[in-house]
């Protein structure tokens, strides 16, 4: 047979899939990312740091430091050890040690980002129809990474103060979790956080049922105003795994993220992120390394706050000054976000193609909802709220459109009330 007479069909590649495919779904944040660069938006749909907080002559010193260094340039790009370049551990437990977390460098993980800590955990502790018990809203990252290892989900409301704690045993009796994952810092969407009465609360009944916490914290270090509130990892350490990043902080580009953990889930962690990618960029944590030990990022964070907290303020007076009534939202003292509840005879899944056309983006509350399951396992239909809520995003755009933009929401809120 010559090569010219060999004939090649492409196979049907869906029968080639494994079975967990099916729960492998597109995050609807990635899905209008296509949105987030075109200027004739107002966007308030990503969760974008501001570029104007990236240290950026910060970052081009710690490499140029590293590359122009002969010895540490061969380790800098050469593989490294799966749980990250130790001297950043140490310093990152150091860290996180002010916040009352309870770190030392054998159990602290470095990761590709908080979002690869989220699948790790999923692929040592989810299978198939595993259920997981989160907040109502909950983050859509954490649902997709766990989503694709085939979980179920039970969930708990939250108000104010954060997940409604009392509502928990009643959920857990009825469904029995393998565990609770919660963002008690800021909420992501919901831009709230949980009192120190329900962290307390939490952990009691955690320790009633043998269950395990995941305290997902992308956004501790952002607090504007308050007081700081102790971790949920502090108040039990070997019953709780807790995640950070430098996204928020440094750059989500230098993907570094970590997990402190309880010393004997380490080694399964790693072996897990082994088979992943076998180890996250040393080149990418010898810069974080370089950076937090010039000293300059508490400075820098303090200067990330006061940016982020003029764009929040001008994001609660607009909407204090043009929504109606029937319209309410949270008021977050740091982070990125605030949730937004409208009367639900507005269907914002198709409110969002009508705000698009005038120039303002938004994230749908709907990819927040995780589908939850009866007791028998059998899915459940959508929440109403879940077509009634959106998630505003205000450290990405200046004040001056961040005005703009809600004021340009609330008229087509107004308008879609009126109809």
């Amino acid at each position: 047979m010559s090569e010219k007479s060999l004939v090649v069909t492409a196979p049907n590649w869906p029968s080639k899939f494994a079975d967990r495919v099916k729960y492998m779904g597109e995050s609807p944040i990635r899905a209008l990312m296509k949105f987030l660069g075109d200027p004739t938006i107002i966007s308030f749909a990503g969760g974008l740091p501001s570029p104007n907080t990236f240290p950026k002559w910060e970052i081009l010193v710690a490499f140029m430091q590293i590359l122009s260094d002969p010895k540490r340039v061969i380790s800098a790009l050469q593989y490294g050890p799966t749980e990250g370049y130790r001297p950043l551990r140490e310093q990152l437990a150091e860290k996180v040690g002010r916040y009352g977390v309870p770190a030392t460098a054998d159990n602290i993980l470095l990761t590709c980002g908080s979002q690869q800590a989220l699948y790790l955990i999923g692929k040592i502790f989810i299978d198939e129809n595993t259920i997981v018990c989160t907040e109502r809203p909950t983050y859509l990252g954490a649902v997709q990474a766990y989503d694709s290892h085939g979980a179920k989900y039970c969930t708990v409301p939250m108000d104010e103060n954060g997940m409604i704690v009392d509502q928990l045993p009643k959920v857990i009796e009825t469904y029995h979790p393998k565990f609770i994952y919660a963002i008690p810092n800021f909420h992501n969407p919901g831009g709230v956080c949980m009192s120190l009465e329900r962290r307390i609360k939490l952990v009691e009944i955690a320790e009633k049922y043998d269950l395990f916490i995941v305290e997902d914290d992308p956004y501790g270090d952002l607090r504007f105003e308050g007081e700081h509130i102790t971790p949920i990892i502090s108040l039990a350490k070997e019953r709780t795994i807790n995640l950070g990043t430098f996204s928020k902080t440094l750059s989500p580009g230098l993907r570094t993220g970590w997990v402190v953990a309880p010393e004997k889930l380490i080694p399964e962690l790693a072996k897990a992120k082994q088979g992943a990618d076998l180890f996250s960029s040393l080149l990418l944590q010898m810069a974080v390394s370089a950076i937090l030990e010039s000293g300059i990022l508490p400075e820098h964070v303090k200067k990330s706050r006061a940016l982020y907290s003029e764009r929040r303020d001008a994001m609660l007076s607009t909407l204090d000054k043009y929504m109606p009534k029937e319209v309410t939202w949270t008021h977050p003292e740091g982070g990125l976000f605030l949730w937004l509840t409208v009367p639900e005879k507005i269907n914002v899944r198709e409110f969002f193609e009508t705000a698009r056309k005038e120039g303002v983006a938004f994230i749908p509350g709907y990819g927040f909802y995780p589908r939850e399951v009866s007791p028998e396992g059998e899915l459940l239909p959508e929440r109403p709220e879940a077509n009634a809520t959106m998630r505003l995003n205000f450290s990405a755009e200046t004040p001056e459109r961040i005005k703009e933009g809600i004021e340009k929401l609330a008229g087509l809120i107004v308008v879609e009330l009126a109809k």
